[in-house]
C-alpha cells in the first residue's frame, strides 16, 4: 500500500495561526497564474500553423508543425526541473511567496514569445528565442500547477478536498474559453492571411497586458494556515532526500496523472489543429468545439471532485479510466470516417466528461498520498513528469502517428495508453485498502 511517508518531518502547531478570511477570494487569487499559463499554452496550440510558418519555415507543413510541437514539448521537459527547484522553495519558504516567483518567470516567457521577430527577420535566432521562452514557461509551470493544487488542498474545508482542488484545473478552462473567444473574434474580423502573417500575435499581446493585474491580485494571497502551523520547514537538501525516499508515490503519481494530461492536451491544445488540418473542418467549427469543451470541462471538474468526496477517490478513478480505455479509439474511428461538426462535438464532449470527472478526483487523491512536509515538491514532480512525458507530448505524437500510419484515428491509441496508465496506478495505489470514502 502506498501512502504518506512515515519519515515525514514532524510539525508543531503554533498558538495563533490566522485563518483564511475568504476562501472564494483565495481560490481566485491562487488560480490567476494558472489562467495565464493555460491561456498562453492554448494559444500556442491553436496558432501552431501560423507559429510554424513564422519561426520554423521549411516548406513542408507537416515538418513545420512537428518542429513547432517539438518546441512545445521541449518546454515541458523543463517542468520536472522546475518542480524540484521551485517545489522545494515553496515547501521551505511558503506557498504565497513561491507562487509570486513562479508567476514572474512565466510572465517573462510569455512576453518573449509575443514580441519575438520572425525567422525571416532575424534567422535562426527566432526559433531559439521562442524555445527559450518555452523553457522559461515550462520551468515555471513545473510548480505552478502543483503549488496551486496544494494551496487549494490546504485551505479546503473538511470533507471537500476534491471539490476545492478541482478549481485549479477549472481556472485553466476559463483561460481556454477566453482565448477561444479572442481567436473566434479575430477570425471574424481579419482575413486568414492577415492572421497568419501577424494577427496571431494579438492574443499573445492581450496575455501580456493582463500580467500586471494578475501580479496585483496574487500579491494579496494569504499563506495557508496548514503551512503556518508547521514550526519547522524542510531545507532543500531535506526535500531532495524526501523525494528519493518517496520515489514510488512520485512514479505512481505520474502514471495516475498521465490520463489527465494526455486527455486535456488533446481536447484543448491539439483540438484546433486536429479539426483544421486533419478533419478539414473550418476554423470557426474548431473554435466553437473548443469553447464548448472548455465550458463542459469547467462543469465536470467540480462535479468529479465533489463525487469523490462522497464515494471515495478510487471508484471514480477506476470507473473513468476503464471507460476511457474502452472508448477512446472507437470514438475517434467513428469521427474520422465522415467528419462533421456535430460528430466532432460529440466525441470531444465525451472526452471532456472523462477528463473532468477523473481530474476532479485525481488532484485530491494525489495530494492525499504525498508526504505533507514535501507536499508541493512531490505533487509537482509527479505532475510535471506526466506533463513532460505524456501530456505536452500529445500534439507531437498525434501528428506523428497520423503521418506515419495514415490513420486519422491513430491518436486514440495514445489516449488508450494514458487511460491504461491511470488504471494501473489507481489499482496499485489503493491496493489492499477498503472502499472507504476519501480522507479529509
Amino acid at each position: 500500500m502506498v501512502g504518506p511517508s512515515a519519515t515525514a518531518v514532524p510539525s508543531t502547531v503554533t498558538a495563533e495561526v490566522p485563518a483564511i478570511r475568504s476562501r472564494t477570494a483565495a481560490i481566485l487569487r491562487s488560480t490567476s497564474g494558472n489562467f495565464l499559463e493555460q491561456f498562453d499554452f492554448f494559444l500556442f496550440g491553436f496558432y501552431a500553423t501560423s507559429i510554424s510558418k513564422a519561426f520554423f519555415p521549411t516548406g513542408n507543413e507537416v515538418t513545420e508543425l512537428l518542429l513547432t510541437f517539438t518546441t512545445f514539448w521541449l518546454g515541458a521537459l523543463m517542468r520536472p526541473v522546475g518542480a524540484i527547484v521551485l517545489g522545494s522553495y515553496l515547501d521551505h519558504i511558503g506557498r504565497r511567496k513561491g507562487l509570486i516567483v513562479t508567476l514572474g518567470i512565466m510572465a517573462a516567457g510569455t512576453v518573449l514569445i509575443a514580441v519575438c521577430p520572425t525567422y525571416a527577420q532575424i534567422g535562426i535566432a527566432a526559433p531559439l528565442i521562442v524555445l527559450f521562452g518555452r523553457l522559461l514557461q515550462g520551468f515555471s509551470a513545473g510548480v505552478e500547477l502543483g503549488g496551486v493544487s496544494i494551496y487549494l488542498f490546504e485551505i479546503a474545508t473538511p470533507g471537500n478536498k476534491g471539490f476545492y482542488t478541482s478549481f485549479q484545473s477549472a481556472s485553466q478552462q476559463v483561460a481556454i474559453f477566453f482565448a477561444a473567444i479572442i481567436g473566434f473574434s479575430l477570425s471574424q474580423l481579419m482575413p486568414s492571411e492577415t492572421i497568419s502573417a501577424w494577427g496571431w500575435r494579438i492574443p499573445f499581446f492581450i496575455g501580456c497586458a493582463i500580467i500586471p493585474f494578475i501580479f496585483f491580485i496574487r500579491r494579496t494571497l494569504e499563506e495557508t494556515p496548514e503551512f503556518l502551523k508547521q514550526k519547522k520547514h524542510p531545507t532543500q537538501s531535506e526535500v531532495f532526500a524526501a523525494m528519493l525516499t518517496n520515489w514510488r508515490i512520485v512514479l505512481l503519481g505520474m502514471m495516475l496523472t498521465a490520463m489527465t494530461t494526455v486527455t486535456f492536451y488533446f481536447i484543448t491544445v491539439y483540438t484546433p489543429t486536429f479539426g483544421k488540418n486533419v478533419l478539414k473542418l473550418s476554423i470557426t467549427d474548431s473554435l466553437l468545439v473548443t469553447l464548448l469543451v472548455a465550458t463542459t470541462n469547467f462543469i465536470w471538474l467540480p462535479i468529479g471532485g465533489a463525487i469523490s468526496d462522497r464515494v471515495g477517490r478510487r471508484p471514480v478513478l477506476l470507473t473513468i479510466a476503464i471507460l476511457a480505455l474502452a472508448t477512446a479509439y472507437p470514438a475517434l474511428a467513428w469521427l474520422v470516417v465522415e467528419p462533421t461538426f456535430n460528430k466532432m462535438l460529440m466525441v470531444e464532449l465525451w472526452f471532456s466528461l472523462c477528463f473532468g470527472v477523473y481530474n476532479g478526483a485525481m488532484v485530491a487523491a494525489l495530494s492525499e498520498e504525498v508526504p505533507a512536509h514535501v507536499r508541493t515538491t512531490c505533487f509537482s514532480l509527479a505532475f510535471a513528469l506526466a506533463a513532460a512525458l505524456f501530456g505536452t507530448f500529445t500534439p507531437l505524437v498525434s501528428t506523428w502517428l497520423i503521418d506515419m500510419t495514415g490513420n486519422r484515428a491513430a491518436p486514440g491509441f495514445w489516449l488508450m495508453a494514458a487511460a491504461a496508465s491511470g488504471l494501473i496506478a489507481t489499482i496499485l495505489i489503493y491496493r489492499g485498502r477498503g472502499a472507504a470514502p476519501a480522507r479529509s
